[in-house]
C-alpha cells in the first residue's frame, strides 16, 4: 500500500494536483487573512464608533440634566431613565459619573454599584477633559469588552463622564461565523480544485501515459505505433513528432536489416573466406566460404582464432601489438592433400579506444600456386626444349667451321643433323603459337558441314606409308548412319593426326583403330585406339599437361614436343567437347573425344 501511493505521488499527476490544491490553498488563506483582519477592522470599528456616539450624545443629554439640577435627585431620576429606557442593550453597561468618579446613574440591574467610585483609567482620564478614551478589558467572568469614557462638559468645565462598557461577544461570535464560512469556502474550493485538477491532470497525463506505452511498445519491436493527434498543443506537437519518430526509425531499421541482409549475402557467397573478432581474438563471425577453407564446423563463434589458424606464439604477439602480417597456412584436407590459404589480417580501430577486432580474409591459393608452379615449370620446358637443339646447332656449327664441312662423309651427315634440329625448333614455335592462340581464343573456328567418312578415310590414307613400314593395321568404323557432322574439319583434323601419330610412336606391331558413334542427341564420339606399350597408371592424371612425355628421351628423339595432347584438348574444348584417355601398361591406349554434331551446337561454341 505504501509503494502504491509512493508511486502516485511520484507521478506527474499527482505532483499537477498538489501543485494545484497547494496554490489554491495559499490563495485563499492570503485572501482569507486579508478579509478577516478587514472584516475584524471593520466590524471593531463600527462597534467603537457606535460606543462612542452614543457616548457622546448620551454626555449632552447628561449635561442638560446636570447643568439645570445640580446633580439633585430628579436629575439622577432622569439619567436613570434615559439610561435604563433610551440607551439601554442587551451586554452593555451604561453609568454617569460625576466629577469625582462616582457612579450617579447606572444601566446595570445591580445597585451596588450607585455611589461607588469607578477608578478606570480611561474615566480619569475623561475626568480630566480628555474626549476620546477607549480600551479593552477582561471582566471578571472572563468576557471581552469594550470601554468608552467621555467627559461630561458645562461651560468649559467637566461636571461629570459617561462611562459605557459593552461585551464583544456577538462581534466575536459574528467574526467565528465567518470564519467558519470561509473555512468551509475555503475547503469546498480545495475539494473543487483537486477534482478539477484530477480532470486537468488526467487531460495532461492521459497522452503522456499512452506516450510512454507506446514508446515501450516501439522499444520491445513494435514498430508500427501510431499516437492519435487531438490539438495543435504541445501534447498534439509531441504525437506528432513521436509518430514521425517511429516512421524513420521503421525507415532506419528496414535499412538497416537490408544492408545486414546484402552484407550476410555478400559474406555467404563470397569466394573468400572472412572470420571477424573481438579485441582478445574470439571469432564473433565467420563466414560459411571460411569455414569450408578450414574444413571445420561452422559454428565456431566464441573460439579464438588464432587457435583455430593454428598459429604460433610470435603470431599471439603480434596480434596483441596489432601487427599482423599476411601469411600463407597449409591446411590437411580431407582427401589428404594440402591447401594453401593466404591469410591477411585488418585490424579495426575505434577513435579515443583503439584496436576493438581484427577482419581476417582467407584466400584460397592453392590453384593459383599451382598455376604459379605450372607456369614456371613451363617456361623451364619451353627453355630447355629450345636450349637442347640450339646447342646442337652450334655445337655442329663448330664442327663444320673447324673443318668438318670439307669432309665428305661427316659435312652432309653434319648439315643433316642441323636441319633436323632446326625443323624440330620449328614444330615447337609452331606449337607454341598454336596453344597460345587457342588460349587468347584468336583462333576462331570455322564451322563447316564434313563428311566424317571421308575425313577419317584420309588421315588413315596421310598415315598409311607410315603404317606399313611399322607393319601396323589400321581399322575404321563408323555408327551406321553417322556420315554428315558440323565441325572445323583443320582443328580436328590436327587432333587426329597428334592422336594417331602418337598411336605409332607407342606401337610397333599390331592395330590402331578408330572408331565414331552418336553418344547422345547432337553429340559425336570419336575415339583412337592403339595396342601399343601403353601409359601407367601415376602418369595418367597429368598426360595432358604441356611438355609432359611419358618416356622422354624416346619422345625426343622421335620428333615429339611433348605438345600434341595439350593442343588437342584444348582444340577439343574450343568445339564444347570434352577429351579423356584409358590406358592400361603393355595393353594399349584409347583417347576418346566427343564434339558437338549439329550446326547450331557447333556454330554456337
Amino acid at each position: 500500500m505504501m509503494f502504491k501511493l509512493r508511486s502516485f505521488f511520484s507521478t506527474i499527476q499527482a505532483k499537477l494536483i498538489i501543485i494545484y490544491v497547494l496554490l489554491i490553498l495559499i490563495a485563499m488563506q492570503l485572501i482569507g487573512v486579508y478579509f478577516v483582519s478587514a472584516m475584524k477592522n471593520s466590524l471593531t470599528s463600527n462597534f467603537t464608533k457606535e460606543l462612542k456616539d452614543r457616548a457622546v450624545l448620551l454626555s449632552v443629554l447628561a449635561a442638560q440634566n446636570l447643568g439645570s439640577t445640580g446633580g439633585d435627585e430628579a436629575s439622577r431620576d432622569n439619567l436613570g431613565v434615559l439610561v435604563k429606557n433610551l440607551f439601554n442593550q442587551p451586554s452593555t453597561e451604561i453609568q454617569v459619573l460625576d466629577a469625582t468618579g462616582k457612579v450617579l446613574t447606572t444601566s446595570s440591574s445591580g445597585a451596588d454599584y450607585v455611589n461607588r467610585k469607578n477608578t478606570q483609567t480611561v474615566v480619569s482620564m475623561a475626568l480630566q477633559g480628555i474626549s476620546d478614551n477607549e480600551e479593552n478589558i477582561i471582566d471578571d467572568d472572563h468576557v471581552r469588552k469594550k470601554v468608552v469614557a467621555r467627559p461630561v462638559i458645562i461651560d468649559g468645565k467637566v461636571v461629570g463622564a459617561i462611562y459605557i462598557a459593552a461585551s464583544m461577544t456577538e462581534l466575536y461570535n459574528t467574526m467565528d461565523r465567518i470564519n467558519g464560512i470561509f473555512i468551509s469556502g475555503i475547503l469546498i474550493a480545495l475539494g473543487l480544485t483537486a477534482v478539477l485538477g484530477v480532470i486537468l491532470a488526467h487531460t495532461i497525463t492521459s497522452p503522456i501515459k499512452e506516450l510512454t506505452r507506446r514508446a515501450t511498445a516501439v522499444a520491445e519491436g513494435q514498430l508500427y505505433q501510431q499516437m492519435p493527434v487531438q490539438g495543435s498543443d504541445e501534447i498534439g506537437q509531441l504525437s506528432t513528432a513521436f509518430n514521425y519518430m517511429t516512421s524513420r526509425l521503421r525507415d532506419a531499421l528496414a535499412q538497416n536489416e537490408e544492408e545486414k541482409e546484402k552484407l550476410a549475402s555478400i559474406l555467404t557467397n563470397m569466394s573468400d573466406g572472412v572470420i571477424a573478432t573481438d579485441e582478445v581474438g574470439t571469432i564473433i563471425l565467420m563466414n560459411r566460404r571460411a569455414s569450408a577453407m578450414l574444413y571445420t564446423e561452422e559454428d565456431k563463434l566464441g573460439t579464438g582464432m588464432l587457435h583455430l589458424l593454428g598459429m604460433s606464439e610470435e603470431g599471439h604477439l603480434a596480434f596483441a601489438r596489432g601487427s599482423l602480417p599476411a601469411s600463407i597456412l597449409e591446411i590437411a584436407t580431407p582427401e589428404g592433400s594440402k591447401s594453401l590459404i593466404r591469410v591477411t589480417f585488418t585490424p579495426i580501430h575505434r577513435r579515443e579506444i583503439g584496436i576493438i577486432g581484427t577482419i581476417a580474409v582467407l584466400q584460397d591459393v592453392t590453384e593459383q600456386e599451382k598455376l604459379e608452379a605450372s607456369r614456371r615449370e613451363f617456361v623451364a620446358n619451353v627453355s630447355h626444349e629450345l636450349r637442347t637443339p640450339l646447342t646442337t646447332i652450334k655445337s655442329y656449327t663448330e664442327a663444320l667451321e673447324d673443318g668438318a664441312l670439307q669432309d665428305p662423309e661427316l659435312g652432309p651427315r653434319f648439315v643433316g643433323v642441323i636441319q633436323n634440329e632446326t625443323e624440330r625448333m620449328i614444330r615447337l614455335v609452331t606449337d607454341l603459337l598454336h596453344l597460345s592462340r587457342l588460349d587468347s581464343k584468336e583462333s576462331p573456328l570455322r564451322i563447316q558441314r564434313v563428311d566424317l567418312i571421308e575425313m577419317l578415310e584420309e588421315v588413315a590414307d596421310r598415315f598409311s606409308f607410315q603404317m606399313q613400314e611399322k607393319e601396323i593395321q589400321i581399322a575404321i568404323r563408323i555408327e551406321n548412319g553417322l556420315r554428315h557432322v558440323w565441325f572445323d574439319r583443320d582443328q580436328i583434323d590436327q587432333v587426329l593426326d597428334n592422336l594417331i601419330s602418337n598411336a605409332m610412336k607407342y606401337t610397333t606391331e599390331g592395330t590402331i583403330r578408330i572408331q565414331a558413334a552418336t553418344i547422345a542427341e547432337g553429340y559425336l564420339s570419336i575415339s583412337v585406339e592403339d595396342t601399343g606399350v601403353g601409359i601407367p597408371k601415376m602418369d595418367l592424371e597429368r598426360i595432358f599437361e604441356r611438355f609432359y612425355r611419358v618416356d622422354k628421351a624416346r619422345s625426343r628423339n622421335m620428333g615429339g614436343t611433348g605438345l600434341g595432347l595439350s593442343i588437342a584438348r584444348e582444340i577439343v574444348k574450343a568445339h564444347g567437347g570434352t577429351i579423356s584417355l584409358e590406358s592400361e601398361l603393355g595393353k594399349g591406349t584409347k583417347v576418346t573425344f566427343t564434339l558437338p554434331a549439329g550446326p547450331e551446337r557447333g556454330a554456337g561454341q
